[in-house]
């Protein structure tokens, strides 16, 4: 029996999953660290440009080629290009969707953690300390999570609407009350004139660093969820009527919104206690738990606040993840949704356990990386440049000038030659880019 196929309820609740699925641990996490490694204003420049060059166009072809196949990320290839390798694209976002949750659990389990922590009183002591051994510990991290894994599970279960619809739009309300929130706050504990300056006034030295480059680009790729083949499910699940091209800038514009917010959030409060932006992937969890607990008691209410947004944007784009996966499998193996969403789900969460012991428990290495950081490298320099640039090349040198412009819904737009010379050319160029220099860093 062939299982029928969903759709949104509505058009909001669409924009509001893809928000959720762009909006997460890139965001809040992985931006404020990059930024502060990539010399602040400089990054923040050439993150915006690329945004543009690379998100806004990667983006509308994802949405282009899910709406027109009105299925999920393998089966859209073959629907459209029948009988051509191109479903290879298709592949590769399923593979990196399964792989990136895999150790997006885990982290996602570590901020659900630390939301305990400051909701039974904070933490106390050194964070580094705290940090080091709750990560190396066997069974603590696998436990939060495998219970981040359920909540993700749990949202996709109940199905595109009543779960993942649902959630999204009690979800990206809050997400944004409790980011300006903590940016109002943060902003008052004295080093929002440093903050600005770093983020705002440009370092014109960085710009001569190739590496603030390539961590620009690439922040912006992670970032929109491409080349995994969520914004491709996502949008299969809209009705062929409804529009994409103000619905992708509509995303465009609220995620780097979201992203320079964390960095209101992050930054006020390292300078405002003397510390070094450059922190690097521990800024989140062993270095703001620092200034939590200088603040005393509302300092555990401002760590509360923080590490459930930093969990509610992790479990937003999960359930974006994992969705990429189902979709493929419910159709692949004829099965209901709830019995693969389990089944898919599981594998996934045993998939992550190396992961999590890898970052001390059990000495799990790959290519002299531990198991999650050679999953992350893997991922991000290979995966996802590369299954965007099939996408890309696929659209824009198969389609005709007329398919890409119609489906893009961008046909009538002044702006329509210009994005369809950019899909052709530029965008290709710059994903390129991204894939060699990610590459080369990872070898």
């Amino acid at each position: 029996m062939v299982q029928k196929r969903e759709h949104w309820g509505s058009h909001w609740g669409f924009i509001m999953a893809a928000m959720g699925s762009a909006v997460g641990l890139g965001n809040i996490w992985r931006f404020s660290y990059a930024m502060g490694q990539g010399g602040g204003s400089a990054f923040l420049i050439i993150y915006l440009l690329s945004v543009l060059v690379i998100g806004f166009p990667v983006m509308l072809i994802e949405f282009s080629i899910g709406r027109r196949a009105q299925t999920d990320a393998v089966d859209a290839f073959k629907k459209i290009a029948p009988g051509t390798p191109w479903m290879a694209a298709g592949g590769l976002g399923v593979l990196a969707a399964f792989l990136i949750l895999s150790f997006y659990g885990v982290i996602g389990g570590w901020s659900l953690r630390y939301s305990f922590e400051y909701l039974t009183g904070g933490i106390t002591g050194d964070s580094t300390d705290f940090f080091v051994g709750f990560i190396g510990d066997t069974f603590s991290p696998i436990f939060w999570q495998f219970i981040f894994m359920g909540l993700t599970i749990g949202i996709v279960y109940l199905g595109v609407q009543k779960g993942i619809e649902l959630s999204s739009k009690w979800m990206m309300p809050i997400l944004s009350i409790l980011l300006v929130g903590l940016a109002a706050f943060s902003l008052t504990l004295g080093g929002a004139a440093e903050a600005f300056a770093f983020m705002f006034q440009p370092d014109w030295a960085a710009f001569t660093d190739p590496s603030v480059y390539i961590s620009a680009m690439g922040q912006a790729f992670f970032t929109l969820s491409l080349g995994m083949g969520a914004m491709l499910t996502y949008s299969s699940y809209l009705e062929p009527k409804e529009r994409l091209t103000s619905s992708a800038a509509f995303i465009i514009v609220l995620d780097t919104l979201f992203a320079l917010i964390s960095g209101l959030v992050i930054f006020p409060a390292l300078f405002a206690y003397g510390l070094d932006p450059a922190e690097g992937a521990g800024l989140v969890f062993m270095v703001l738990p620092n200034i939590f607990e200088a603040l005393g008691g509302i300092g555990t209410l401002a760590g509360f606040a923080f590490f459930i947004l930093l969990s509610m944007a992790a479990l937003s784009s999960a359930i974006s993840l994992l969705e990429v996966a189902v979709a493929y499998f419910i159709r692949k193996l004829n099965m209901s949704r709830k019995k693969v969403t389990v089944i898919v789900g599981a594998i996934i969460f045993l998939l992550g356990i190396p992961s999590s012991l890898s970052q001390g428990a059990v000495s799990i290495t790959i290519f002299g990386e531990s198991f999650l950081d050679f999953m992350d490298s893997f991922t991000g320099n290979l995966l996802l440049p590369l299954g965007g640039l099939i996408m890309v090349l696929f659209v824009g040198w198969t389609w005709t000038k007329k398919e890409v412009l119609h489906h893009g819904d961008i046909a009538h737009n002044p702006l329509g030659p210009l994005y369809f010379l950019t899909a052709k050319f530029v965008a290709p160029a710059a994903i390129l880019v991204v894939l060699i220099m990610g590459m080369l860093n990872w070898l």
